[in-house]
C-alpha cells in the first residue's frame, strides 16, 4: 500500500535556480529552516513491511531518513534496497555509501541506480574496517575514500560524465553529503578536514554524536572563522543514553565518541537513568539549534525509532517551522500520543 510521505506532505519549499537535487533536504536547509534527520537502521529481514513499519515512525518529524550502510562492518539489509522500498512510498531517504565493499565501478553503477529510482541524498563514507564486524574474514575494497567518493559523484553530476570520461546522458542529480567528527583528536586538524571535503563536493554533513557542547562551540568558531558554514550545511549528531554503563562502555569502546564525565555522572545520579539519557539528548538539541552556524540535528538511537520521535517532539524544534495543515495535525497528534504514553 502506497503511504503518503515526507515529500507528499510538505510542498510549500520551492525548487529554486541552483539546487542540484530538489529534494525535500535540500529544499529545507536552502530555505532557512532547522532540518532534523534521522536513521532508519536496516533490518535483518527480506520482508519490506519491517522497513516500512520503522519509517513511518520517524515520517512525521524527519525532513529526510539515513539508510545505513553496513555500518560497524554488519550485514543488514543493503542501504540501496531501503531507499527503493523508501521513495517507492513516498519517503526521503538519504543512501549512504561505504567505500568499504564495492569498486569504483559499482558504485558508480549504484549512483545512476538510486537517482532513477528519486533518491535525492547521498552520504559518503569511507566504511569501517571489516575487523569490527561480525565476519572479519571478509575481503575490504577501499578502492576509493569518502573525498574522491564524493569528486567522482560531483563529477557525475555536474559535468555529466563517469570516472573514465565517457559521457552520462542523464546525470543524476544528487544533494552530496558527507560525515564529520569534531569531538576526535586532532581538534585543530577538523575544521581543515571539514574544508577538504567541501572542496570535494560536500554540500552537508552530519557528524558523530555530540555530548559536548563548548567542545562542539569551540569547533564552530573555527568553522565560521573559515567561512565554512556559509559553504556547507552542517547537521549534528545527537542521541539518548540508556544508562551509565552504556555511555561508559561506548566512550571505552566505539572510536571517535566523546562522552564526557559530567554526562556519565549525571546518569549515574538518576533514579530513571534512561529517562535521563532522554532528557539530556532533548537539551543537546535545545542548545545545539542556538549555536551560530549548524542548520539542524540528526537524531540517532540504535533500532528505537518510536524513541526518536519522542525526542524531536519533546526538544520543539519543529513547532515554529511546520504550516502546513495536514502535517501540523499528524504532529500534534503525535505529541497527544506521546503525552497519554508518559501519563501512561
Amino acid at each position: 500500500m502506497m503511504r503518503q510521505g515526507i515529500d507528499g506532505i510538505f510542498n510549500d519549499y520551492p525548487i529554486l535556480p541552483g539546487f542540484s537535487s530538489g529534494g525535500r533536504l535540500e529544499r529545507v536547509l536552502r530555505s532557512g529552516r532547522f532540518a532534523v534527520t534521522s536513521e532508519l537502521n536496516p533490518p535483518d529481514s527480506a520482508d519490506p513491511e519491517d522497513t516500512f513499519n520503522r519509517a513511518l515512525v520517524l515520517s512525521s518529524v524527519c525532513d529526510a531518513i539515513n539508510a545505513t550502510d553496513a555500518s560497524g562492518a554488519n550485514c543488514h539489509m543493503s542501504s540501496i534496497g531501503i531507499c527503493a522500498l523508501l521513495t517507492r512510498a513516498g519517503y526521503s531517504p538519504v543512501l549512504q555509501i561505504s567505500c568499504r565493499d564495492r569498486n569504483r565501478i559499482a558504485i558508480q553503477g549504484d549512483v545512476l541506480g538510486a537517482a532513477a529510482m528519486g533518491v535525492h541524498n547521498i552520504l559518503c563514507l569511507t566504511g569501517d574496517g571489516v575487523q569490527t564486524g561480525d565476519q572479519p574474514g571478509a575481503k575490504p575494497v577501499f578502492d576509493l575514500d569518502s573525498v574522491s567518493l564524493l569528486q567522482i559523484i560531483r563529477s557525475m553530476r555536474d559535468e555529466g560524465k563517469f570516472n573514465s570520461g565517457r559521457k552520462i546522458t542523464s546525470p543524476p542529480n544528487i544533494f552530496l553529503g558527507a560525515a564529520a567528527n569534531p569531538f576526535a583528536p586532532p581538534y585543530d586538524w577538523r575544521p581543515l578536514r571539514l574544508a577538504k571535503k567541501i572542496d570535494a563536493g560536500a554540500q552537508f554533513v552530519q557528524t558523530q554524536y555530540c555530548y559536548d557542547i563548548p567542545m562542539l562551540e569551540r569547533y564552530m568558531t573555527v568553522v565560521r572563522d573559515l567561512g565554512l558554514d556559509k559553504k556547507c550545511f552542517i547537521i549534528v549528531g545527537v542521541g539518548p543514553m540508556a544508562s551509565a554503563r552504556t555511555a561508559s562502555w561506548i566512550r571505552n569502546n566505539v572510536p571517535g565518541v566523546h562522552i564526557p564525565d559530567q554526562v556519565i555522572d549525571r546518569l549515574k545520579g538518576a533514579e530513571n537513568q534512561k529517562a535521563e539519557g532522554k532528557q539530556i539528548c532533548i537539551e543537546l538539541i535545545q542548545q545545539i539549534r542556538q549555536i551560530p552556524g549548524i542548520h539542524g540535528v540528526h537524531v540517532m538511537a540504535y533500532r528505537q525509532e518510536e524513541y526518536v520521535t519522542e525526542i524531536i517532539a519533546d526538544s520543539g524544534v519543529l513547532k515554529n517551522r511546520i504550516i502546513d495543515q495536514l502535517a501540523a495535525a499528524r504532529f500534534n497528534a503525535l505529541e497527544t500520543q506521546t503525552t497519554r504514553y508518559k501519563s501512561a
